[in-house]
C-alpha cells in the first residue's frame, strides 16, 4: 500500500456577492471547524482584495481565528501574494502565526492571481514573478540565519534585518509555491526546496499540465542540490457530492448562476463551461462533469476522478476541494462528509484491514457460527449438569 492521500479544502473563498458578507465568512469558520472534526487535514485560505467574490483580505487573520476553534487540521495561506509587502513584515508575521497556532500553519505563496488587485495598488502585474522570487529568497534567509540579513532589489530594500522570534517549528514551518500552468510555480518550488500547490486541477490546461510539474521541480531540485517530496505536493480539484447524481445537481442549483458570473469575468484557475447555455443550469453541470476532473454527482464519480488524478500525476500527498459554495449550507457539509466517510477509505488505506477480516469470516464456511453455537450448548450443559435446572434452547 502506498502512503495514504491527504484531503482539505481550498477556502478563496467563493461568496455571492449578493449575500451578507458577515454571515458568509463566519460559515467560512464554522466549515473549517466542521472539517476538523471529519478529519481532514488541511484547509488552505485565499487572499483576494479586488474581485468582488473572494473576500478574506488577511489569511493569516482568519488563520489565526480558526485555529482558536479547531484542534488538528493544518491552516495554510492560500496563498499570500509576496509582491505586495515587504517581505520583513511577512516572515515576521507568519512566524507569529507559527506560534500561535503551535505549528499548525503552512506558509502558501504566489505572485498575486488578480491583475486587478494589482491595479488599485499601482503595481505593473507583469513583474510580480520576478518580486515574488526575490520576496521567498529574503523571507527564507530571515527564517534560517543566524546573522542579520541585508539585501537591495528594485523594489525593497532590507538593512540588518532580524526577526525577534524564531519558528515555532524547527527549522521553519512548510512553504509551499503555488502554480497554475505555467512552469514558473514547479521550477521555483524545486529551486528552493518547498512544496508546490498546484491550483488549476479542475481545468482541462491545468489537468492536462499535471502530467509535467513533478519532473519541473525534481529536476529543479537536483540541479540546486535541494530535497523535494511529492508527498508534499497539493492539487486542487473541484466536486460537490450527493448521495444521488440527481440530489448533487439539485443541490448546485443554489449558487450555480452566481459562480458561472465569476467564472465569466476571467477569473484563472476554474472549470470554465464555455459553451454551455448558462440560462440551463444542466448543460452548466453536464460541462462541468464531462471533463472528468470536475465532479457534481456521487462519491463513486469522485473516486473514479481521483483515480485519474493520481494516473496523470503519478502520485501526490494531498487533494483540496475548491470550496465554492454552489449548494447550501447544509448541502455542502453533507458534501464533504460524504467524500470522508466513502472515498476517502480507499486513498488513505483506512478500512482495507476491516474488509479484509469480513471477506475471510464469510470465506470460512459458518465455521466461526458453529463454533460459536457449540460453545453456547457446552455452557447450558454445564450449568443444567451444575445446578439441575434446565435451560431452554434458543429458538
Amino acid at each position: 500500500m502506498g502512503q495514504p492521500l491527504r484531503f482539505g479544502t481550498f477556502m478563496g473563498p467563493l461568496h455571492d456577492p449578493s449575500h451578507n458578507p458577515t454571515l458568509a465568512i463566519h460559515r467560512n469558520l464554522e466549515l473549517i471547524d466542521w472539517l476538523d472534526q471529519l478529519g481532514y487535514d488541511e484547509a488552505w485560505i485565499g487572499e483576494h482584495h479586488s474581485n468582488g467574490y473572494e473576500t478574506i483580505p488577511s489569511p493569516d487573520i482568519f488563520i489565526a481565528a480558526a485555529a482558536e476553534r479547531t484542534k488538528r487540521i493544518k491552516l495554510g495561506t492560500g496563498v499570500v501574494s509576496l509582491p505586495y509587502y515587504h517581505p520583513f513584515i511577512v516572515a515576521d508575521r507568519m512566524v507569529f502565526l507559527d506560534h500561535l497556532t503551535r505549528g499548525r500553519m503552512i506558509f502558501g505563496v504566489g505572485p498575486g492571481a488578480f491583475p486587478s488587485d494589482a491595479h488599485m495598488m499601482g503595481l505593473d502585474f507583469s513583474e510580480s514573478r520576478v518580486k515574488m522570487a526575490e520576496s521567498l529568497d529574503a523571507i527564507i534567509r530571515l527564517l534560517v540565519a543566524e546573522e542579520p540579513v541585508s539585501m537591495q532589489t528594485s523594489w525593497f530594500t532590507m538593512n540588518d534585518g532580524r526577526l525577534n522570534l524564531r519558528p515555532y517549528t524547527y527549522p521553519h514551518f512548510e512553504i509551499a509555491v503555488a502554480s497554475a500552468v505555467s512552469p514558473s510555480g514547479p521550477s521555483l518550488a524545486g529551486q528552493k526546496g518547498v512544496s508546490l500547490l498546484s491550483m488549476a486541477g479542475a481545468t482541462e490546461a491545468g489537468f492536462e499540465s499535471l502530467r509535467s510539474m513533478w519532473s519541473i521541480v525534481q529536476a529543479q531540485a537536483d540541479r540546486a542540490g535541494k530535497v523535494v517530496d511529492r508527498a508534499n505536493w497539493r492539487v486542487v480539484g473541484f466536486y460537490h457530492l450527493a448521495e444521488t447524481e440527481k440530489q448533487a445537481r439539485k443541490d448546485v442549483r443554489f449558487g450555480l448562476q452566481a459562480l458561472m458570473r465569476f467564472f465569466a469575468s476571467g477569473i484563472p484557475f476554474f472549470p470554465v463551461p464555455k459553451d454551455a447555455d448558462w440560462s440551463r443550469p444542466d448543460d452548466i453541470i453536464d460541462t462541468l462533469n464531462d471533463t472528468g476532473i470536475a465532479v457534481i454527482g456521487t462519491p463513486d464519480r469522485m473516486a473514479d476522478a481521483l483515480r485519474r488524478y493520481r494516473d496523470q500525476t503519478g502520485g501526490f500527498g494531498c487533494f483540496l476541494n475548491q470550496n465554492h459554495e454552489l449548494a447550501n449550507r447544509e448541502a455542502t457539509r453533507y458534501s464533504y462528509e460524504l467524500f470522508m466517510r466513502h472515498v476517502a477509505p480507499e486513498f488513505q488505506n483506512s478500512n482495507t484491514r476491516a474488509i479484509g477480516n469480513i471477506e475471510w469470516i464469510e470465506k470460512q464456511d459458518g465455521r466461526f457460527i458453529q463454533s460459536a453455537a457449540s460453545a453456547w450448548e457446552q455452557a447450558r450443559l454445564r450449568y443444567e449438569k451444575e445446578e439441575g435446572a434446565d435451560v431452554p434452547a434458543p429458538a
